[in-house]
């Protein structure tokens, strides 16, 4: 058994009809140390990274790009380029889709993309649908737990303006339920895609709904919490949403608005507001249709599934569908280190947290051992091609 400390995790190798396999050297240097004193702390960790997102955070300088929606909403995403050549020499993107109600300017994503960039990446980086304060909402829709539309646009830019790179899909927490089902909901989804990493989601909205609702963990105390923030969200976009002069949803009355205010849950929010975006009929069919669960087992790039065990967040029985996964299929790694609490992950020796996480090494590293397997495979066939060749 491992001491408590280190980090649990199961590791897989992938291995094609060539016999050839990534060694995943990664892994064997991502044991996680979390700070003395306070790191083995799920809930410090959780609003270290809820209050302060990141200590001393960089500060990259991207584009903003805009998207016109069918449904005239109007989808912004960030692109930064990478600030020095990657290892193995190509043009690699990573596409990455935030937490809930977060965009490129959250500190926790400006530390990583900082990181990425200076590894060879380029990021494009979502910024969810009516987070950003200062971008007005052009339709009466906003960002929704599993809608994979905007992300599916960004994905769609990238490709088409930068022919010959590759995709590296990060989510974060329900960014990463959002990766997850875009990848699975159709092969075409996970052409040029290299692998996906998916940090700290709960895999399964319709499951996790009632261990929400327990006060187990301090979860009925961050549930309350979040949809606080998202209320504030959803009001601030009152006029585009709920105004005299927006062509609303039909299953979206008036009333709503009322119960918005006296919400004091996610799933009250979603059942009374986020749900009649995209006409579900109720709180469980949203639930099931914009979860990812179902689309894992259709995803066939690598994949790798991070979770910590004392997340407050996320309730232990649902990680046993990324174990069961990972078991089943030899492309998924699970990746669930003792301690970090939610999107925490933070490293130091005693108290100060550094700026850059065990999470964000690790997400680059595991990227960088793909791209490197991807070269000795291709290196590999070319070889053989020329031994054929020669015969």
């Amino acid at each position: 058994m491992l001491p408590p400390q280190h980090t649990q995790t199961r590791t897989r190798h992938w291995t094609d009809s060539q016999g050839l396999c990534s060694p995943c050297q990664f892994n064997k240097g991502s044991r996680y140390i979390p700070p003395l004193i306070w790191g083995k702390s799920g809930h410090i960790q959780t609003a270290l990274y809820g209050k302060m997102g990141r200590v001393r955070s960089p500060h990259p300088y991207g584009h903003r790009k805009f998207i016109t929606m069918s449904d005239g909403a109007t989808s912004t995403f960030d692109l930064f380029e990478p600030l020095a050549e990657h290892c193995v020499g190509d043009d690699i993107t990573m596409v990455i889709c935030p937490g809930i109600a977060n965009h490129s300017e959250k500190q926790y994503i400006r530390t990583f993309v900082d990181y990425a960039q200076k590894n060879g990446y380029r990021c494009a980086v979502l910024n969810h649908l009516g987070a950003l304060p200062n971008i007005e909402l052009t339709s009466p829709r906003m960002f929704t737990y599993g809608c994979t539309w905007e992300f599916g646009a960004m994905v769609n830019y990238i490709k088409k303006t930068y022919p010959l790179t590759q995709l590296v899909v990060v989510g974060f927490s329900l960014g990463g339920n959002i990766v997850c089902k875009y990848l699975g909901e159709t092969q075409a989804n996970q052409e040029k895609v290299l692998c996906c990493v998916s940090v700290c989601q709960g895999y399964s909205a319709l499951r996790a709904q009632e261990t929400f609702m327990q006060w187990d963990q301090c979860r009925r105390f961050y549930n309350f919490l979040m949809a606080d923030n998202m209320k504030k969200i959803i009001l601030s976009h009152r006029q585009a949403l709920f105004g005299d002069h927006v062509k609303k949803p039909q299953s979206l009355e008036d009333t709503d608005l009322s119960r918005l205010y006296t919400a004091t849950s996610l799933m009250q929010i979603d059942d009374n507001v986020m749900r009649k975006f995209h006409g579900y009929n109720s709180l469980k069919e949203y639930y099931e249709e914009e979860s990812c669960m179902r689309y894992l087992h259709r995803i066939y790039v690598p994949l790798m599934l991070v979770n910590a065990a004392d997340d407050p967040l996320v309730h232990e029985s649902l990680l046993a569908i990324p174990k069961s996964l990972s078991e089943k299929r030899e492309n998924v790694m699970f990746v669930l280190p003792l301690h970090g609490g939610h999107l925490g992950f933070f490293e130091g020796s005693v108290l100060f947290p550094e700026p850059l996480t065990w999470m964000d090494k690790l997400v680059v590293e595991y990227a960088n051992a793909i791209c490197q397997w991807e070269r000795n495979k291709s290196q590999c066939s070319d070889t053989e091609l020329v031994e054929a060749d020669l015969e």
